[in-house]
């Protein structure tokens, strides 16, 4: 096999992956989960399994979509749903996802790695342009993704410190009308309006 490594095809794959994974503009999200979770997130297994989700889709995304008989507008809107439920928990202040027994773990996993991390416009991406970049670049700017994702999930205990309680509950009220906009973009998009 011969590889074709080039530095702008990966620079332009990790920028667009940057820009859709949004990690940074997560942050009182993640901070959000935290605290239901107990002050525990798992940043690693959150990162790993996000990175399994994305690299499983690099290599089969349009083979395990085609094998549900899913297409992508159907992933997107459903995709769309979860981060709803999240965005209203975040602006109303009420809780939806149920945490069950040793949740900081299944916290970690949903909503954390999926769909927040690597959700539908992320996997969509991937796809995307992977048709249009070597696969290699493509797999390597997931690589620098996911780093940076975990860099960040293990700030967020600093993060929260640096911004305090008050400072959190303002972010969350406001990234929550954010993800709404977002969800209700996805909708309007998979659904053509």
């Amino acid at each position: 096999m011969d590889l074709q490594l080039s530095f702008k095809e990966i620079f332009s794959v990790t920028l667009v992956l940057f820009a859709v994974i949004d990690i940074l503009g997560s942050v009182p999200i993640v901070i959000d989960l935290k605290i239901k979770a107990g002050g525990k997130i798992q940043s690693g297994k959150a990162t790993i399994v996000a990175g399994i989700i994305m690299i499983l889709f690099l290599f089969l995304g349009e083979s395990i979509l085609s094998l549900f008989g899913v297409d992508f507008a159907s992933f997107a809107i459903a995709g769309a749903i979860v981060i709803f439920f999240l965005a209203l928990e975040m602006v109303l202040g009420v809780d939806i996802f149920k945490q069950s027994p040793g949740g900081d773990s299944t916290t970690s996993i949903v909503p954390l790695a999926f769909p927040l991390i690597a959700g539908a416009g992320t996997l969509t991406t991937i796809l995307s342009i992977r048709a249009e970049y070597q696969f290699e670049n493509v797999l390597i700017g997931i690589i620098v993704n996911l780093l940076f994702v975990f860099l960040v999930l293990k700030s967020t205990d600093w993060i929260q410190k640096k911004i305090g309680h008050g400072g959190v509950n303002v972010l969350r009220k406001i990234f929550g009308i954010i993800l709404l906009a977002i969800a209700i973009k996805l909708f309007r998009n998979s659904l053509g309006f």
